[in-house]
């Protein structure tokens, strides 16, 4: 395969079409399939990773309102892992267009962290080719499946979590949840729980489990106490 239809396979793959093919081109080489280290994509792989570590870090910070640093911290150490990088190298299929010197790789596993290195060196090419918003588009889509499911699995979504450790640092008091309602069918029950701090109610929210109402009348105490729209009205 020519070196002009091997690189219009990959941006078809990717989804993306650069203005300056050579950026694709390094992107893609392993320093030992390069002539020179200009060529290869160990100085991109830099880039993109200070690229991609932004671009999440902003996501999380827009889409997490209410959630405390340390939680933050760590939903985006997950998200852009060696394992996750190199799980969603091969989803991408751009595994397959790795360009390696002759000794290796022939008959012996490829390292995952080298596919790791390559899609962030690729995301630094989109970045380098198109600016921050192109690479913006490219690392929401191509991620946005792990971002979802590490949050599922987080304590980033734990309000309960995020207001007690608020309202230790700023109100001087510990949360405290009230049933005021139980409605519903023994076997179908919803409740309405409201969250109290010190003197001060905040509006209460309805769950089909206790647990499911004290995390949403948090979120409640959460956005009035950052002044935010509630997310749950009565």
């Amino acid at each position: 395969m020519d070196v002009e239809t091997f690189l219009t396979n990959c941006q078809s793959q990717l989804g993306y079409t650069f203005r300056n093919l050579t950026l694709l081109r390094n992107a893609l080489t392993h320093a030992s399939g390069a002539d020179t280290p200009a060529q290869s994509n160990e100085r991109m792989e830099f880039l993109g990773d200070a690229v991609l570590g932004y671009v999440i870090c902003d996501y999380l910070y827009e889409r997490l309102p209410n959630t405390a640093e340390g939680d933050m911290t760590k939903v985006k150490s997950s998200v852009v892992s060696r394992f996750a990088c190199q799980k969603i190298c091969k989803q991408l299929g751009l595994d397959k267009f790795l360009i390696l010197g002759r000794g290796l790789g022939r008959g012996n596993r490829v390292p995952d962290s080298i596919f790791a290195n390559m899609l962030e060196a690729f995301i630094a090419a989109v970045y380098l080719d198109g600016g921050m918003e192109e690479a913006r588009k490219f690392v929401h889509r191509v991620f946005q499946e792990e971002i979802d499911e590490t949050l599922k699995n987080s304590d980033a979504h734990n309000y309960k979590s995020v207001l007690q450790q608020f309202c230790q640092k700023h109100e001087g008091h510990t949360p405290e949840y009230k049933v005021l309602d139980v409605q519903g069918p023994a076997h179908r029950k919803t409740f309405n729980v409201q969250v109290r701090v010190g003197s001060r109610g905040f509006p209460p929210a309805w769950g089909v489990t206790k647990k499911e109402a004290e995390q949403r009348a948090a979120e409640n105490a959460l956005a009035v106490l950052h002044e935010l729209p509630i997310p749950y009205v009565q």
